[in-house]
């Protein structure tokens, strides 16, 4: 007999040891030739038993043995003479073969079989011959699919011993085949379990020394339960997949306050229930597009350069997917400060409540002589000091963005009743050279010439006076001219030639 394979595939399990238990039916049909009238046996048989089993040493080299029970029926023409069983027992080394999927098995061993002889109705009618053989076995099994799996075997005597009831030499000659179809079961650690269907012929041919031949042919189909013990526990099954995590999906858009714009290269933070993620940059089109987050409350914190910071909010939900558009102003330009000390520019003395004008803005200052003006835009500012009693200054300053500039401003006393000085230069308008001219003030009754080098210097009272400018060749000019007491101005006058005709 045949010992199966392994009861699950190949190229999964190697198995250390497997026990095969069958029960199921056997068809027998036979006859014994050349003894008075036709001997046939044949019919149906529900008790066929088998066991079989296999160890190995290795992953190739191993051992196995199986024994059978095979029942007939005896029958003349179609009466039932009498009944009976038979034995069946083999034992031997075995090798095995992976190749892919496919596992390949071959074996080579001892049997023994009872073989059914017979004599005529008048006779004992029944006597068991046995048989000593040398055993050739093979088996091949393929994987199908969804784990199922196909097994097809043979097995051939050779060297036959064999000897009848009475001890006398017999000649007999035979074969057997079968196949089965393996359905796994789920195994458990070490162990796993396999159910076939199993199919056996087995064709045998005695011939005693009397010439008298017995025949037969028995075709088995039954059930099979194959147990194994596998080298190493089953492979684990895989983890469970994680439980999947409820997410949402925002998308951002980060905009200009007034203008609506897009603020590229802006920095958002998100705090998605409590817990702050990393910053993330915005596009060239000031989007940050398709970001997960766990259901809740979002809170997305923009920040870019010139842009007060800005905040939005929005609630996710498990599955969903929102748009939140987050508008940032424009921060302020950066302002400076400027402080401003007047004093007296005979004494020194700090001067209180001095009109300042400083730009655009207007202040006095206080009892120390001091006035901060806030939030002035960097660059040069004009300072024009008036105070009564005192003549007008005029400064300028440098404002730094970030700091606070200091000022001093003397302002000198009105002097009344000292005339003012006038001094300048008379030139000519193309080139500039200096221009010897005469210079007229009727009002004051004065008039004065400019020397080599076109200057002059003259002195009158404080007040408004119309002064005429003539020189040889040169259009003569005319300017008003307001001076109050004690003040130095001043007055330069280019003039333009004549045309010669």
């Amino acid at each position: 007999m045949l010992v199966a394979a392994p009861s699950v595939r190949a190229e999964e399990v190697r198995e250390r040891a497997s026990l095969r238990l069958r029960y199921g039916i056997a068809l027998r049909n036979g006859q014994q030739a050349d003894v008075g009238p036709g001997l046939t046996y044949d019919g149906f048989t529900p008790n066929d038993l088998a066991v079989m089993g296999t160890a190995w040493a290795g992953a190739w080299l191993g051992g196995w043995a199986s024994v059978q029970r095979e029942g007939f029926d005896l029958k003349e023409d179609s009466v039932r003479i009498t009944g009976g069983s038979l034995l069946r027992a083999s034992v031997g080394p075995r090798a095995r073969a992976f190749l892919g999927p496919v596992r390949a098995e071959l074996g080579a061993g001892y049997g023994y079989a009872q073989l059914p002889v017979f004599g005529t109705s008048d006779e004992p009618v029944l006597a068991r011959g046995v048989r000593h053989a040398a055993l050739v076995s093979a088996s091949v099994r393929v994987p199908l699919f969804t784990r199922l799996a196909v097994e097809a075997r043979g097995e051939v005597p050779v060297s036959l011993s064999v000897k009848d009831a009475a001890g006398a030499k017999a000649e007999a000659k035979g074969f057997a085949a079968g196949g089965a179809l393996l359905f796994p079961l789920t195994g458990g650690g070490s162990w796993s379990g396999t159910v076939l269907l199993d199919f056996q012929h087995v064709q045998d041919t005695v011939t005693l020394a009397d010439g008298s031949r017995s025949e037969q042919r028995m075709r088995r189909v039954g059930a099979a339960l194959e147990v194994a013990w596998n080298d190493a526990p089953s492979a684990p099954a895989a983890p469970p997949p994680p439980p999947r995590v409820p997410m949402g999906t925002l998308v951002l858009q980060l905009l200009d306050a007034e203008s609506g714009a897009p603020l590229p290269a802006a920095k958002v933070v998100l705090v998605a229930n409590g817990v702050e993620g990393a910053p993330r940059e915005a596009d060239a089109q000031g989007n940050v597009e398709g970001v997960e987050l766990p259901p809740g409350d979002v809170v997305a914190r923009v920040s870019a350069e010139g842009y007060a910071p800005a905040e939005g909010r929005v609630t996710l939900e498990d599955g969903g997917r929102v748009a939140l558009a987050v508008r940032a102003r424009k921060l302020p330009p950066p302002t400076g400060g400027l402080k401003i000390s007047v004093v007296s520019a005979g004494n020194g003395v700090p001067l209180p409540g001095v009109r300042l004008m400083v730009g655009g803005v207007e202040a006095r200052t206080d009892l120390r002589g001091e006035v901060h003006v806030k939030e002035l835009p960097p660059g040069p500012v004009a300072v024009v000091a008036t105070s009564s009693g005192y003549r007008t200054a005029e400064e300028a300053a440098i404002i730094v963005a970030g700091q606070e500039t200091v000022l001093s401003v003397p302002l000198a006393s009105e002097r009344k009743g000292e005339p003012a000085t006038l001094t300048g230069q008379v030139r000519n308008a193309r080139g500039g050279k200096p221009i010897a001219a005469t210079l007229l003030i009727p009002q004051a009754k004065v008039k004065a010439r400019t020397d080599a080098k076109g200057a002059f210097t003259f002195k009158v009272r404080g007040g408004t006076y119309r002064i005429t400018i003539s020189a040889r060749g040169f259009f003569t000019q005319s300017k008003l001219v307001t001076l109050k007491d004690g003040e130095q101005a001043i007055f330069n006058v280019d003039l333009f030639p004549r045309q010669k005709r």
